[in-house]
């Protein structure tokens, strides 16, 4: 039993019901009772007024790496659920390239016990598509599913092989959930460091054509429409794959697709001076992309937006560009991030924005939450749009620091996060808001 909390005069906007007014939302035993103007409190409840607050549903991101087990000195399920948090989000859906891989039922258990045991943001497994991530023989999926699995994935490398591709699509719709794939030709992609364009040759650097990512796009469609499975398309980069996605949607194939913050704001331009915060996979692509990739989620091509968050130890990063390791942490900016560029930028309405990081990702897994019907679980976040902030790496709840925004100022971040009518965090009131 938790106390009764009552969140009073917000501008209260729940995307799956359409709804954007000011009201009052009512959470008592971990479940939203009710929403609407002028509600009454329990005796005892923890009341709050939210005026001039936005409160949503929870933010869910279906694409994290909390490197526990392995490397839990650049992230554990704790420490990454603590980010998620104070992002924002109450849920995250965590990658199987552990160290050893979750490829298992007891691996994906160890995850899920590990997150009961923050009690901080839900982080829900992801499993291995393939034993040890090696691309050549099945895991068990029923097993993994049954242990708490959402998804399979082999994120971090892609699916190479067709025939595996098409028996995890076929497999994996028997348990309804998704196979969520890295779209990368790894014979085009071999030894890119950048996206392949003016600003790589400028530097000298090899670089990772569009192609290698919209080649696999359309062979996953392929099989997707082939076996009827479902597939999720990570982290898209490129106009072309749009195009791709929505041709096939058009078409009714099983697909949906997720877009990053990084992707949505940053070209390759950001990668001069050999910025290694900027070297992640796919790459940075142009400035094209980028705008198609907005329009792409104003008009649902793309589904979500999901952070791929990637923690790295400093020193990773310290290296050369063409040796330091892909990726950047991304659940404490990405609200502020696309809160930014999109919604002051004119490209989404908040509303839109908020429907793309809560209920949709929420409906692509099949989570609970990414609503505030009355009787939904009360993952709830409560957001200051228009709070000017400066990303500053060195406050973050991650344990990692890699992150291009540093030093960026940013408007809109959440001020607190409820994960089943608990308060996982809150902003100390010191903060400007």
């Amino acid at each position: 039993m938790t106390r009764p909390i009552l969140l009073r005069n917000g501008r209260v906007i729940d995307p799956r019901r359409g709804l954007d007014q000011t009201a009052d939302v009512l959470v008592t035993d971990g479940k939203i009772a009710a929403v609407g103007p002028g509600l009454g409190a329990p005796d005892g409840a923890d009341i709050r007024d939210v005026r001039g607050l936005v409160v949503a549903p929870g933010l869910v991101d279906v694409h994290v790496h909390l490197r526990e087990p392995g490397n839990e000195d650049e992230e554990t399920v704790a420490s990454g659920a603590r980010a998620a948090a104070a992002g924002g989000f109450t849920a995250v859906c965590a990658m199987p390239n552990t160290d050893p891989v979750t490829d298992n039922q007891a691996a994906v258990g160890f995850i899920v016990r590990q997150s009961v045991r923050a009690g901080l943001a839900r982080v829900y497994p992801i499993g291995a598509v393939s034993v040890g991530q090696k691309g050549e023989r099945l895991a068990e999926f029923g097993e993994m599913v049954g242990a708490g699995a959402v998804a399979v994935s082999d994120d971090g490398n892609p699916v190479v092989s067709g025939h595996l591709m098409r028996t995890a699509l076929e497999y994996a719709r028997s348990f309804h959930i998704p196979v969520a794939d890295h779209c990368e030709e790894p014979t085009l992609a071999a030894g890119g460091a950048m996206h392949e364009g003016l600003v790589a040759t400028r530097l000298g650097l090899k670089g990772i054509p569009a192609a290698a990512e919209e080649i696999m796009v359309a062979r996953d469609i392929l099989l997707a429409e082939h076996t009827g499975g479902h597939v999720h398309l990570c982290h898209m980069s490129t106009r072309g794959s749009v195009e791709l996605i929505r041709r096939a949607k058009q078409r009714g194939i099983r697909v949906t697709a997720e877009v990053t913050p990084h992707h949505l704001t940053l070209t390759d331009a950001a990668c001069e001076h050999y910025d290694t915060h900027a070297k992640m996979n796919p790459p940075l692509r142009e400035p094209a992309d980028v705008a198609a990739l907005g329009q792409a989620l104003k008009e649902g091509v793309i589904d979500c937006i999901a952070s791929d968050h990637a923690p790295h130890a400093y020193d990773e990063k310290e290296a050369a560009f063409d040796e330091a390791p892909f990726g950047i942490v991304g659940l404490e900016t990405a609200f502020g991030v696309v809160h930014t560029a999109l919604v002051q930028g004119g490209v989404l309405t908040l509303p839109e924005l908020l429907a793309r990081m809560s209920a949709v990702p929420a409906e692509v897994f099949h989570l609970p939450g990414g609503t505030l019907a009355a009787g939904a679980v009360a993952d709830v976040c409560v957001l200051d749009v228009t709070a000017p902030w400066v990303v500053r790496s060195a406050e973050f709840q991650s344990k990692s620091r890699n992150t291009p925004f540093a030093g960026r100022e940013l408007v809109g971040r959440a001020v607190v996060t409820l994960v089943a009518g608990r308060v996982a965090y809150e902003r100390e009131a010191r903060e400007p808001r």
